[in-house]
């Protein structure tokens, strides 16, 4: 099977925030916080930094 190349979107010394295509073609897009790791397929992505954009106007 091959190894797909991660691609780092942002990171900080805390955080990070990656994203990756899987064999299936699909793009998962992860977000790395202390020991936990965040998974998120396309459509949630979207959704998630509608999230964001709602929270820096709040």
């Amino acid at each position: 099977m091959e190894e797909k190349e991660i691609e780092i979107l942002a990171e900080t010394e805390d955080f990070s925030i990656w994203r990756v295509e899987e064999p299936d073609d699909e793009i998962t897009y992860h977000v790395e916080f202390g020991s936990h790791t965040a998974h998120f397929f396309q459509e949630e992505w979207e959704q998630f930094l509608a999230l964001i954009e709602q929270l820096k106007k709040a």
